[in-house]
């Protein structure tokens, strides 16, 4: 049942593979380093493609973390999310209070929310191809578990043990934003004591860039440090990114008396629609600022309290356009004082993904009282005229930041972060 008494949320555990990183260290250090991960597509030929450039992972070890069987039988997304749900729930501590069968003790308050944009392509592709070259018999019967989206989730769950609540939610780019806000709710209503949450994408595909290629949402061009350059005066479309981010979300006593490290807490998420286009934004940015609004009257927070925000900036001409508008409907005279990056400058856009990967950075952020840059810019842009840490990045202590996901459809998510301080 819910209780009436709000619960406090605090994230024990995080889990990463990214363009920049293949772990959550990796990638924080690449922030800091300013590193870009984006280079010429390797997945595939691009020779008819207009869109050569894509920000792929690198050198992971799959055998590290599948047999064969799982290597064979699950989709690369699937892939990215078990491992990085791995990594958190290895992070988070909760592997020590695990049985001797790995059950937890109170596996029935966990539960898993993991999205994705699109789920599965890569293997939709690979399944049309055997049905036209060899029949329809020929079809795996995986083919079907191994491309919808909800089926990472629910492997996760199995993975993790996780009986208490699993689901996906699929809002295109707002998705793991979407995902990480409801399971704050599951643990702060009562619902859970445990959630896993986040986003996984894999859809560095010859259909997939086409396909956005062809709406003429991604970059065209061919130097790798000029294409993903969200506020950029010169910006002309998205990179496509990859991979996965998985936090552990859990009530605060429950972390407490099991003695758990603490990186951050969630205290605040709103969302909203802007019930106006499939694709293009609401052109006053009230959709987006709405999201900001309710995220920051959820969490009791003053706008003058936010000092950094991870914007969604994909690097499109209307959204950081938009983006811009929004953030100063939300914020008012306080949005010329507020630090804006977009990291995926850094990551490209992982679509789904891209959420939990920037909510895994702001987290970092307030941790590690940095503000992380937008690499790569170089021509500002009067559109655009929002305080953007351009290249440089820069030490400063927050308690509060936000983190915000525009997507398709008119979705929007906005996470409100603080920093941990520790015992009070």
């Amino acid at each position: 049942m819910s209780n009436t008494v709000k619960r406090r949320v605090v994230i024990t555990g995080m889990g990463a593979i990214s363009p920049i990183g293949n772990n959550c260290d990796e990638l924080w250090q690449s922030i800091l380093d300013g590193k870009c991960g984006i280079g010429y597509i390797t997945a595939f030929n691009v020779e008819n493609q207009r869109v050569k450039l894509a920000a792929e992972v690198k050198d992971i070890d799959m055998d590290a973390y599948f047999d064969k069987r799982e290597l064979k039988f699950n989709d690369r997304f699937t892939k990215f999310a078990r491992i990085a749900a791995k990594q958190a729930f290895q992070d988070s501590g909760l592997t020590e209070t695990a049985d001797d069968h790995g059950k937890l003790p109170d596996s029935d308050r966990m539960g898993v929310i993991l999205s994705s944009g699109i789920g599965g392509i890569a293997s939709i592709e690979n399944a049309e191809k055997v049905l036209e070259q060899r029949g329809p018999g020929k079809v795996s019967p995986y083919f079907i578990p191994m491309c919808l989206v909800n089926l990472a989730a629910g492997s996760v769950a199995i993975d993790l043990g996780a009986n208490a609540h699993c689901s996906s939610i699929v809002t295109a780019c707002a998705a793991s934003t979407n995902a990480i806000g409801e399971a704050f709710r599951k643990i702060r209503d009562g619902y859970a004591d445990i959630m896993v949450s986040g986003g996984s994408e894999a859809s560095i595909t010859p259909l997939a860039i086409a396909g956005f290629a062809s709406m003429r949402a991604l970059n065209e061009g061919t130097d790798p440090m000029r294409a993903s350059i969200p506020f950029d005066k010169e910006r002309g479309g998205f990179v496509m990114g990859e991979g996965a981010g998985v936090i552990i979300l859990e009530e605060l006593e429950h972390a407490r008396n099991r003695g758990a490290k603490i990186h951050g807490e969630i205290v605040g998420y709103g969302d909203s629609c802007d019930a106006f286009h499939i694709t293009a934004p609401i052109d006053d940015g009230s959709g987006g600022a709405l999201a900001m609004e309710n995220a920051l009257k959820d969490g009791g927070i003053a706008p003058e309290q936010i000092s950094y925000i991870n914007a969604h900036g994909t690097g499109t001409p209307m959204n950081d356009k938009i983006e811009t508008l929004a953030i100063k409907k939300a914020f008012g005279d306080h949005a010329e004082n507020l630090a804006v990056s977009s990291t995926k400058s850094n990551t490209g856009h992982l679509l789904g993904a891209s959420g939990a990967i920037e909510a895994i950075i702001t987290i970092l952020s307030l941790k590690e009282g940095f503000v992380p840059p937008t690499v790569n810019h170089r021509i500002y842009d009067d559109e655009c005229d929002l305080n953007i840490v351009a290249n440089n990045g820069y030490e400063q202590d927050m308690t509060y930041a936000m983190s915000n996901s525009l997507g398709f459809g008119g979705h929007n998510g906005s996470l409100v972060f603080k920093r941990w301080e520790g015992e009070k």
